[in-house]
């Protein structure tokens, strides 16, 4: 095993923020390794907020975010939760909240999660994917059970249309909204969440004019 040294201890803790006992075991897990090491607390971060999103945590703080396009003519009024007043102050939840309301203006989701989905309008969707699959010489003599698993990864698309945490994040297409939600939880150490949203452009009008997570 390599020797763990004091300058590779520092070395990590400027890179990564983690107290020195989790660098040096980061190191160790990792050989010595300093790029290595980073992502091994990067994960232990990941999933140590994984843990704090299922815990059911009280999240009664938090800020109603905004964003107004430049022509005035699109915005967005999201509101994010967390635990404490604290956090709610702090740069990089308000750089979240920030950032969600102007992925929403741009990406333009229906829906916070899945879950809030209504069920007649999935059903629709699959009925319709079935009629487009039954109308295609290629898959119309299809046995049913590969007609619904080609199906259901068709819905699996059309949920990171509408569906707000499956998204991809405008500025890093690497990621989804609900991986950006876990490294914040990671980084501010508190459980956050959106919870409605509204979005407005000029000239919509009806139910269409905004959607919000509590459909």
């Amino acid at each position: 095993m390599a020797e763990i040294t004091a300058s590779m201890v520092k070395e990590l803790r400027d890179a990564t923020g983690a107290g020195p006992l989790d660098c040096k075991k980061a190191l160790q897990e990792t050989g010595g390794d300093v790029q290595k090491a980073i992502e091994y607390l990067r994960e232990k971060g990941l999933s140590k907020a994984a843990k704090k999103l299922s815990k059911g945590r009280t999240m009664n703080e938090g800020i109603i975010a905004n964003y107004i396009h430049h022509d005035g003519r699109l915005g967005v009024i999201v509101e994010v939760n967390c635990e404490t007043d604290f956090v709610a102050a702090t740069d990089a939840f308000q750089g979240f909240a920030k950032d969600i309301a102007l992925h929403i203006a741009n990406m333009a989701p229906r829906y916070v999660t899945r879950e809030e989905v209504p069920e007649s309008e999935v059903e629709e969707e699959k009925a319709m994917q079935l009629r487009i699959l039954k109308d295609d010489e290629k898959n119309a003599n299809k046995p049913d059970d590969i007609l619904e698993k080609i199906i259901d990864g068709r819905m699996g698309k059309w949920y990171e249309e509408i569906v707000l945490m499956e998204q991809k994040f405008l500025k890093d297409d690497s990621k989804s909204i609900e991986d950006l939600l876990k490294e914040t939880v990671a980084e501010i150490g508190e459980s956050l969440q959106i919870s409605r949203f509204a979005r407005f452009m000029l000239g919509e009008g009806g139910e269409d004019e905004a959607e919000d997570g509590d459909e």
